[in-house]
């Protein structure tokens, strides 16, 4: 068999692999030549001149920013944080003492210096009624009746006004009616006045000791009085002057005439025996000087009775039961509420006792100016208190209507005004009421309040306000994009709320919903 040659010296196999080496070589430095001409042109694509760079980095151009058109129900209102409070703040001072603790009637203080001091103090929170007792003053009560005349003065037998009157119906309404209310004191007053506070355990201040003293002498000094012009009228028996002797023309005559049977006679004529008292011309020696001092002794006794008589009238006017001025106290709305107390047992109190309310609830609300002007008494209004309590309510009160503050608690509120006083500016006070009940346990509560004032006839057509734009000549319009370009559209506006505003398109023009309105680029 033949064989196949080989060089000299050479192995067998030895050819291929050293051509199969070679070309896995070769592969490999292609492809190494391969991915670095891959990477340099990666690199190079992805290299930029600092005025490409500058460019890729600018913002594109800007374009409208638009919003679509919508139909809804629009509801204009005004918001504003306020609080809850019962109505009717007032404080309450006594106008005067209280009657006398010890005797339990005559004027406090009568004869002595004790202070008056508060036995009894209010309670905070208490509701009072017509007739109740607010608090004790020395053992005295001081109570409560409705009325607007304020008590300014001690009430008694000939006292008149509209304060008697306004007594008088308040003394007919709790059962002791006095007769007519005719606006003067007299004693039937008196009689219903000890029957009021029996009623109440107390007695009414009736004349004291010293009253009965004091009229006892008044009586006494107008009985004197009579007697001395009685002396004046007839001095003697007929048989002497007036202080006179019994002798005929003797020296207790009162300017006789000296003659026999002249005694007795006071500057009379002469006639022996008359007696008659008479201030006449008298005759004879010395009759006028005789007659001159009896007739002022005369004169000057009438003068005493009369002025003893008006002093003894003066007194028994008003002399009597009486209402002493600090035991009463008017308010012009019952039952009220005793919302603040200052003062507590044992005080001498030198002003304000207490603070009254009325039970119903309100909320007071402060509101800028330009929304005040938006507002008028009867709109409905919602409240809603920090714990989720929500009520109804209508706007009663604005700017100077609304009751003002007690003075005890001025400046509570920061911000407020009265009405706008301080200028147009200024804000304004809003005064919501309430059902009753609804908001009583969140007194002095914040609340946040809304008042509705205008709402839209069903949906209409909206865009937001800032689409809204006037035109050189005055008219509404807003830009609306179509066709990839942006035209004007005019439009009637109209009610305005939570941002959006109705508008109505002008004739020619359409608007619908969906389309998109320009707010801004």
């Amino acid at each position: 068999m033949r064989q196949r040659s080989e060089p000299a010296g050479a192995r067998p196999g030895r050819f291929r692999r050293l051509t199969g080496t070679r070309s896995g070589q070769l592969t490999v430095v292609v492809a190494a030549v391969a991915l670095v001409g891959a990477g340099g042109w990666f690199a190079g694509s992805r290299m930029q001149s600092p005025a490409d760079a500058a460019a890729s980095h600018r913002p594109p151009e800007a374009g409208p920013v638009t919003v679509a058109v919508e139909r809804r129900s629009l509801t204009a209102s005004v918001v504003a944080q306020g609080s809850v409070e019962f109505a009717s703040p007032q404080s309450v001072s006594l106008a005067g003492p209280v009657g006398s603790p010890d005797s339990g009637s005559g004027e406090a203080g009568a004869g002595d210096s004790v202070a008056q001091r508060i036995t009894k103090a209010p309670a905070a929170g208490a509701e009072v009624k017509e007739g109740d007792v607010l608090m004790q003053m020395s053992g005295r009560p001081v109570l409560v009746l409705r009325g607007t005349v304020p008590m300014y003065r001690t009430l008694g037998p000939g006292a008149s006004g509209d304060d008697v009157e306004q007594f008088q119906r308040a003394l007919a309404r709790l059962g002791f009616d006095p007769g007519s209310a005719d606006g003067t004191y007299g004693q039937s007053d008196a009689a219903a006045v000890s029957r009021w506070y029996e009623s109440k355990g107390y007695r009414a201040m009736e004349p004291t000791v010293a009253d009965k003293q004091q009229l006892g002498t008044l009586e006494a000094a107008v009985t004197t009085a009579q007697q001395a012009l009685l002396a004046a009228r007839s001095p003697g028996d007929g048989s002497g002057g007036a202080g006179g002797s019994e002798e005929p023309g003797g020296p207790g005559e009162s300017g006789g005439s000296g003659k026999p049977g002249g005694p007795g006679e006071s500057g009379g004529s002469g006639e022996p025996g008359d007696g008659s008292g008479e201030s006449g011309s008298g005759s004879g020696d010395g009759s006028g000087t005789g007659g001159d001092a009896a007739e002022l002794e005369l004169k000057s006794a009438q003068q005493q009775l009369d002025a003893a008589n008006t002093a003894l009238s003066a007194f028994q006017a008003g002399y009597g039961t009486k209402v002493p001025a600090g035991e009463v106290v008017f308010l012009p709305e019952l039952p009220a509420r005793l919302d603040k107390v200052s003062v507590k047992t044992g005080d001498t109190p030198s002003g304000p006792v207490a603070t009254v309310t009325s039970s119903k609830v309100v909320v007071r609300a402060v509101v800028p100016a330009d929304d005040a002007e938006l507002l008028h008494k009867g709109m409905r209004a919602r409240v809603e208190t920090t714990d989720g309590t929500t009520a109804d309510g209508e706007v009663v009160a604005l700017g100077d209507d609304v009751p003002k503050d007690d003075p005890a608690d001025a400046g509570k509120r920061q911000g407020t005004s009265d009405g706008g006083s301080d200028g147009s500016s200024a804000p304004v006070q809003v005064q919501i009421s309430v059902p009753a009940g609804t908001l009583a346990k969140n007194a002095a509560e914040s609340a946040k309040v809304t008042i509705e004032v205008g709402s839209s006839e069903g949906e209409v057509l909206t865009v937001p306000l800032a689409a809204l734009h006037t035109s050189a000549g005055g008219k509404a319009r807003v830009r609306v994009v179509r066709g990839g370009e942006v035209v004007d559209a005019a439009v009637e506006a109209g009610l305005s709320a939570d941002g959006q505003v109705e508008v109505t398109p002008s004739s020619g023009a359409a608007l619908k919903p969906g389309d998109q309105v320009v707010v801004g680029r």
